[in-house]
């Protein structure tokens, strides 16, 4: 158990949260969410003990121990793959150092040898004779096969050592286990694999994550950051949302009576209970519901953009129509035999093992990039915008260029208050529209590229990861959006809730043709026909 007492983080004048006062305890998987700024990762280092908070006090039962996930890739560059992962549990991995030197020192005395002798059987009370196998165990489940076992670490890709870092903190099972970002370059599967993995976990679990689909999977509980607070509550990302967005329309209706805005919550809560009676821990989260003060909850002070496709003109009955697409890069085949017709209505996420197929596919779709055979035909109702990967070239002309000018170069309507307008639409008022694009964030440039597209008034997108460098509020707003859309899309993204909420049709490409279902995501990568279709398509075993 953690016990956070009187806790309070402050800047010069800028107080980052204050008087807070919170229990974790075992059991239960608390997310940790806030607006970009707002602490989430700072609060999670003040619990592990890596930063010193203003004031107050962090107690963690005696004897526990905290395995916490790693954000330097470099870290353990010394290590081979199967020892970083064992040295997550340190007085394990010491013991084990300790004992193997003295039973391979050629001077060893009787003294050694029963120092040796005792540290052996330390080691075996720990479950040390398991810890190799339980630790490769790890690593083939989060996508590390055996032949890198016993590399270096330092050989290994950067999206490969997030793996065995995560692996690390996994490692032992830790009492109390805290994870910022921890799906962060997992493909699905592995996500897959890590939510049922959290979900069984019988410790404490504390987790920072922009995966909406992933909080609602494995979390109990709620820790906002808001209002200079940092507020716990029960239930999941989804159930926060809901009823932080009812509550703040409430506050909005100021002439609705308290009983009847109660009454409307406490239907709310029991929509919510009953649907998440299909999740692993609704027993003890429907009890907890139960027992829900709903004055605790306060409608969230974060904004939303208002995202919003209008389109000019409805699209006629011929949408797109792709026919027998190619591409190699490098000699290497990124995809072949790629053939399927859109329908009318169809939202169609695209989905592949390997990300650099899935851009040059989009950008062949955007006619980018020339395939090597096969054609993409759209229909001549069809008027396209598109959200890339690598939005770079948009912003690489004049860096002094304010937001204004930069969004007006590509809008028929020149007049400042309508361009304005579509910025503020983005969150940029005021002041911020006289940015330069040059000085822009990740996001701040995502969310320009979205004013643009807005400004097209589409009725076809086509969006290669769209929820890259976005905050969960511009997600959701983004998710809202695109299940409004009346038009067509097709799209790819990391965000398991985006792909399952938004696509009626899955499409995912490999390097031997294409895999082509009606339904939604989750029941795509669960379903044992496509798991054999797949293996066939990737020439292996069951994937």
């Amino acid at each position: 158990m953690i016990t956070v007492s009187n806790l309070s983080l402050q800047f010069g004048k800028r107080v980052l949260f204050e008087d807070v006062n919170l229990k974790f305890v075992h059991g239960n998987c608390y997310g940790v969410i806030g607006a970009n700024g707002a602490g989430k990762s700072t609060f999670v280092r003040i619990l592990s003990g890596e930063q010193d908070s203003t004031t107050g006090q962090i107690e963690i039962t005696p004897g526990e121990r905290m395995a916490v996930l790693k954000q330097n890739h470099f870290e353990f560059d010394d290590y081979s793959v199967l020892h970083a992962v064992l040295v997550g549990h340190k007085k394990l991995y010491d013991i084990m150092v300790e004992k193997d030197a003295l039973w391979n020192d050629p001077n060893l005395d009787d003294a050694g040898a029963m120092k040796a002798s005792e540290l052996e059987a330390e080691f075996g009370e720990m479950g040390g004779y398991e810890s190799e196998s339980n630790a490769a165990g790890l690593l083939s489940n989060l996508g590390i096969k055996e032949d890198l076992h016993y590399k270096m670490m330092s050989e290994l890709t950067g999206h490969e050592k997030v793996r065995v870092l995560l692996a690390q903190a996994l490692f032992g099972e830790p009492d109390i286990l805290l994870l910022d970002e921890p799906t962060n370059d997992l493909d699905a599967e592995t996500v897959m694999w890590l939510e049922d993995f959290l979900a069984d976990y019988k410790k404490t679990v504390i987790v920072v994550s922009h995966d909406r689909h992933f909080l609602d999977m494995v979390c109990t509980h709620m820790v906002d950051i808001d209002f200079g607070k940092i507020q716990m509550f029960t239930g999941n990302y989804t159930f926060w949302y809901e009823t932080s967005q009812l509550l703040l329309r409430q506050r909005q209706q100021k002439n609705k009576k308290a009983e009847a805005k109660r009454k409307e919550l406490q239907e709310f809560i029991s929509r919510f209970s009953a649907n998440a009676s299909k999740a692993k821990q609704a027993t003890s989260r429907k009890k907890a519901l139960e027992k829900l003060n709903l004055d605790d909850i306060k409608p969230s002070t974060r904004k939303y953009p208002f995202i919003h496709f209008k389109p000019e003109r409805s699209p006629g009955d011929q949408i797109l129509e792709v026919i027998n697409l190619s591409k190699k890069k490098d000699g290497e085949l990124l995809f072949g035999n790629v053939d399927f017709m859109m329908n009318k209505g169809d939202k169609i996420a695209l989905f592949s093992k390997d990300s650099l197929a899935m851009t040059t596919f989009f950008q062949v779709l955007a006619g980018e990039v020339e395939p090597d055979s096969g054609e993409v035909k759209f229909g001549v109702t069809i008027t396209p915008a598109y959200l890339p990967n690598d939005n770079t070239s948009y912003f690489s002309g004049d860096q002094n260029m304010n937001l204004i000018d930069w969004l007006r170069q590509y809008s028929k309507e020149k007049d400042e208050v309508f361009i304005r307008g579509f910025l503020g639409r983005m969150l940029f008022s005021g002041e911020e529209v006289l940015k330069k694009s040059g000085v822009l964030s990740g996001g701040e440039k995502v969310r320009c590229m979205v004013s643009r597209m807005m400004l097209q008034s589409p009725n076809f997108l086509t969006l290669d990861e769209p929820t890259n460098h976005l905050d969960l509020e511009s997600i959701t707003a983004f998710n809202n959006a695109l299940i409004e859309f009346d038009g067509n899309l097709i799209f790819t993204s990391h965000d398991q809730h985006f792909m399952n909420t938004v696509a009626n049709r899955i499409i995912e490409i490999t390097p031997n043709g294409i895999i082509d279902k009606l339904m939604t995501f989750d029941d795509y990568i669960r379903d044992e026909k496509v798991k054999a279709q797949r293996a066939e398509l990737y020439g292996m075993e069951k994937v």
